[in-house]
C-alpha cells in the first residue's frame, strides 16, 4: 500500500468517525430536548432546591445548552466530515 492510498484510507475512516460522532450528538441533542418537554416541571423543581433559579433561568439555560451543543455538534463533527468528503470526491475525480 503506497503513501497516497493509506492517506485515503485513513480520510474515509475519519469521516465515517466524524459522521458517526455528529448522528450521536444529534441524537443527544433530540432526547434532552424531549426530556426537557416532558419532564420540565420534576427537573426544575430539583434544579430549583439545588441552585435557587427561577423558571426562566431554568429554560434559558436549557436552550442555551441545546444551542451551544448544537452549534458545537456541527462545527466540530459536520463542517470537517464535508470537507474531507469534499477532499475525497476531489481525490477520486
Amino acid at each position: 500500500m503506497n503513501e497516497s492510498s493509506r492517506f485515503i484510507s485513513e480520510l474515509e475512516i475519519l469521516s465515517s468517525i466524524l459522521i458517526r460522532c455528529f448522528v450521536i450528538g444529534v441524537v443527544f441533542v433530540t432526547f434532552w430536548f424531549i426530556f426537557f418537554l416532558l419532564g420540565r416541571d420534576a427537573a426544575y423543581m430539583i434544579h430549583n432546591n439545588l441552585f435557587q433559579i427561577s423558571r426562566h433561568e431554568y429554560d434559558l439555560l436549557n436552550y442555551c445548552g441545546m444551542a451551544f451543543v448544537k452549534v458545537c455538534n456541527f462545527l466540530f463533527f459536520l463542517f470537517p466530515y464535508i470537507a474531507i468528503r469534499m477532499v475525497l470526491r476531489r481525490r477520486n475525480a
